[in-house]
């Protein structure tokens, strides 16, 4: 991993002009070091990341456009444009865009662990199948929580 170097990363662009297709997501790099790792996202409407753990990470989210609904430790919550979320590593969480319109918002984690080369070995995959992309997940250091039993 190459040391992280003093500039500015300009509004449209990321890291090596990356754009990843992440569960109908886009995610662009924007800051790569052994220490932080930052992405921008776009959430579509509809779209979501199911709920997770960071067993070696802390995780941060600035809401830049929109509403993200959230599970988080299993309550339920949202946050707008303006707002952080904070997801200490080993508190499940989940995130969703249960909006007509997109989310836009600025990720980070700390430290960086494996997330990156996770991001890229699920925007390689073929199809992202939800089964896959969890037991992938897995070997990357992110854990899938198992869906809430029927009725629940």
């Amino acid at each position: 991993m190459k040391p992280l170097t003093a500039g500015v990363t300009k509004a449209n662009e990321g890291i090596d002009a990356i754009s990843w297709n992440i569960l109908g997501q886009t995610y662009v790099p924007k800051m790569l070091s052994e220490d932080s790792f930052s992405w921008h996202a776009t959430f579509p409407p509809g779209t979501f990341v199911p709920p997770h753990i960071h067993p070696t990470q802390d995780e941060f989210i600035y809401m830049l456009e929109g509403r993200l609904d959230l599970v988080l430790d299993g309550q339920e919550s949202h946050a707008l444009p303006g707002d952080l979320i904070k997801l200490p590593r080993n508190i499940p969480h989940g995130l969703f865009n249960k909006s007509d319109a997109p989310v836009k918002c600025l990720f980070w984690v700390a430290p960086t662990g494996r997330l990156y080369d996770l991001f890229w070995a699920i925007h390689s995959m073929k199809e992202q199948n939800p089964a896959e992309v969890v037991a992938l997940s897995a070997r990357y250091e992110i854990d899938f929580l198992p869906p809430p039993p029927e009725g629940a």
